[in-house]
């Protein structure tokens, strides 16, 4: 016998239940009057989708259906199985496998994988709880006789009493290790002495929207009554053994996790058995994340941080070879792009590139760097020489004054020219000064070709070189550094500025003019 407590269409996060009874077969589709589901609520956390459970089973497999109503394709199965007895003198879990099949004829295999989560035995009795996650490959809600998803163990051993409690669940993670939290069973033996006994299979935490899923095994049959807040799924029986699926769902909308600790209450009437365990069911992520790695290779890889930027709005530093990590964020696809490579480094990879984030799952993406010594570049070339002057210069006039003075006369051009100077100094002798330590002399010179430029002083200026003779010092080179035309009479305006080999002089004319006579084409 097993009793069905059903959500009547009313959310299954309510915990309002009503309470149906009635037979089952063991192995095939039950034919009672249709049983309704419970109501699917988007956003409501993990609920209740599908139950149904079997007892008073035998041979080497347990095989129950979701009959009337198949569970919806993406849900997790919970099946516990559970079996009277040491068949064959086997201890342990006798379960060889779980699998799930349709039931055509011959049985149409499904495939999903079911995991062991606890499997705990005492005395006479055990019970084993399987876990599936994210099934498959079934008509959603399907409710066509030849095409219900039955669950089935397949025993090394043949049993003479055993059963199985099934229950699915809609919102739960698609793969086991996301889904299944804390888990663990107890076991232990009633005193006649004492009444109720209590059957804890221990406290176990859970995180922001797990739900906690329990069931408890009695033998022989007691009265029950199920853990307190929490709401109860189906309950069966034989004249062997009994149990009590309940569920707590506390947590399922809750920001923040906590813990329970669900105990039942089994009223023997004598010794007896008493079996328990309970499991926490994490909900499905709605968000994943997403790690972004660089490895640089090559000659001066920098020591500074690169940026990756995420969607064009989130930038992060990141080391020229390391990683770093975006967490919640929404599945689908998401831009990453690299920046901030010195000017030797060039990526090797994509950029920017495009990655498909999954809700509760770890996206990475990659980028390549190659870097090299790169040598300075070479000096500009000079500037080229501006084009000579097309004009020429003449003139003549008297620098400084006093008994220590000079006077010169000039006539230069880009094709050469003459230049006089003389060195006037008291009594022709040499004396202290720089300009008349070596006495007093006349220089005649002419202007090298080609020497004729602009100067440095201003647009007025000119310079020139080449070379003449003195009768007191010989042959000397000379240039003009300096000759400008600063306006008119000449007399402080004008400027000169001469170096005959070892011999300087440079001012403002004291007397006479400089005059530049340019082109006027």
């Amino acid at each position: 016998m097993w009793k069905r407590r059903i959500i009547a269409r009313v959310p299954v996060l309510v915990g309002a239940a009503l309470l149906t009874t009635y037979c089952t077969d063991a192995a095939g589709p039950d034919r009672d009057a249709p049983r309704p589901f419970a109501q699917i609520e988007p956003g409501r956390g993990i609920q209740l989708d599908q139950q149904n459970g079997a007892f008073g089973q035998s041979g080497t497999v347990i095989l129950k259906g979701f009959n009337p109503t198949n569970p919806h394709v993406g849900d997790a199965i919970i099946a516990t199985f559970f079996w009277f007895g040491a068949p064959g003198g086997v201890t342990g879990n006798i379960i060889d496998s779980v699998t799930d099949v349709l039931t055509t004829t011959p049985f149409t295999s499904v495939g999903n994988k079911y995991e062991l989560v606890e499997f705990v035995s005492e005395g006479t009795i055990s019970m084993a709880t399987y876990l599936a996650t994210n099934v498959q490959n079934f008509p959603d809600a399907g409710t066509a006789d030849n095409q219900i998803l039955a669950v089935r163990a397949d025993l090394k051993v043949p049993v003479t009493d055993g059963g199985v409690a099934m229950s699915a669940w809609i919102g739960v993670a698609g793969t086991i290790p996301q889904a299944l939290g804390e888990h663990r069973s107890a076991s232990g033996a009633a005193s006649p002495l004492s009444s109720p006994t209590i059957a804890d299979p221990g406290a176990i935490s859970l995180n922001p929207g797990a739900l906690a899923f329990g069931i408890s095994l009695a033998s022989p049959p007691a009265n029950v009554v199920g853990p307190s807040e929490w709401t109860p799924i189906g309950r069966g029986g034989d004249l062997i053994m009994n149990t009590d699926g309940e569920y707590d769902a506390r947590f399922t909308l809750s920001p923040s996790g906590g813990s329970t600790d669900p105990q039942w209450s089994w009223f023997f009437t004598g010794t007896g058995t008493w079996l328990a365990s309970v499991l926490a069911l994490n909900p499905a992520p709605t968000t994943g994340n997403l790690t972004v790695t660089t490895n640089t290779s090559g000659d001066n890889v920098p020591t500074s941080d690169y940026t990756v930027t995420l969607d064009g709005t989130t930038s992060e530093p990141i080391p020229p070879t390391g990683e770093i990590s975006f967490t919640a964020l929404p599945p689908g696809g998401h831009e990453v792009a690299l920046s901030g490579l010195p000017t030797n480094c060039q990526l090797t990879s994509a950029n920017p590139v495009t990655v498909t984030v999954v809700a509760g799952e770890m996206t990475t993406t990659a980028f390549t760097v190659s870097c090299r010594i790169v040598p300075p570049p070479p000096p500009p070339p000079p500037p080229p020489p501006p084009p000579p002057p097309n004009d020429f210069m003449t003139g003549g006039g008297k620098l400084g004054d006093g008994r220590e003075f000079a006077t010169f006369g000039l006539h230069a051009s880009p094709g050469g020219g003459k230049f006089e100077w003389v060195q006037h100094c008291p009594n022709g002798f040499n004396s202290a000064s720089a300009l008349c330590a070596r006495g007093k002399f006349t220089f005649h010179g002419t202007v090298t070709a080609g020497t004729y430029a602009q100067g440095s002083r201003g647009p007025s200026c000119r310079t020139w070189a080449g070379t003449g003779t003195s009768k007191e010092t010989g042959a000397r080179n000379f240039t003009v550094q300096q000759g400008c035309d600063g306006g008119e009479p000449g007399r402080g305006v004008d400027y000169i500025e001469v170096t005959i080999d070892g011999y300087q002089n440079a001012g403002y004319l004291n007397g006479g003019n400089i005059q530049l006579h340019r082109s006027k084409s």
